[in-house]
């Protein structure tokens, strides 16, 4: 709309955005920065939680997921993705990062006490199945309300409860299926460079005596 106000008006008129609009206007690129910054805090923070560079991955990967959701329910309610639901987002974070944690922490847990990765990530994965569904599903049942908002800023409550409620429901089916896979991953790959770091520092250097 503006190329084309551009394009037929030049500028002798002006124009100036109304509504959600507006709102997506002003904010700019700050929801993105927010965004960054937000999974940047909770990776910092699982890591220095885990100590650990490549556990926390295995939460943040759940992301995706929820994106996922949201993008789905914006497509069945036919709604666009407005600076409302880019806060339903940035709440997701740590909603997607709560349920796996739940798994990831047992499955550190298990495999410290000399459990199989694979082993450890599914017995992780089974424990912790029924806390995180009855947690999802309270979250899911409780802000659903918001996608039957009516009256004064309806939509704007429609739009954030779609995002949090699809994100949140998707999260929960999927992300419980896939953080163990994602757990199995980083683990091999901590472990494998655990292992060649400290052969590498074990090694005799050369000229030193065997």
């Amino acid at each position: 709309m503006q190329q084309v106000f551009e394009q037929e008006l030049g500028n002798t008129f002006g124009y100036e955005w109304t509504g959600l609009a507006y709102q997506e206007e002003s904010a700019g690129s700050t929801t993105t920065m927010i965004f960054i910054l937000a999974i940047l805090v909770a990776f910092l923070i699982l890591a220095a939680q885990y100590e650990s560079w490549t556990s926390p991955f295995a939460v943040i990967m759940g992301l995706p997921i929820a994106l996922l959701g949201v993008v789905i329910g914006c497509l069945v309610m036919n709604l666009p993705i407005s600076v409302y639901t880019q806060i339903g987002i940035i709440l997701l974070i740590a909603l997607t990062a709560k349920n796996a944690i739940l798994i990831v922490e047992f499955a550190r847990d298990y495999r410290a006490q000399g459990e199989p990765v694979d082993q450890a990530a599914i017995e992780a994965g089974r424990v912790r199945l029924r806390p995180i569904l009855m947690t999802s599903l309270a979250f899911v049942l409780g802000v659903m309300p918001l996608l039957f908002a009516s009256g004064a800023g309806a939509e704007s409550r429609i739009a954030l409860g779609t995002a949090v409620v699809f994100g949140m429901a998707v999260n929960m089916i999927l992300g419980t299926l896939f953080i163990p896979h994602f757990y199995c991953l980083m683990q091999r790959l901590e472990e494998r460079f655990t292992r060649n770091k400290l052969s590498q520092s074990m090694s005799p250097k050369k000229g030193t005596a065997v």
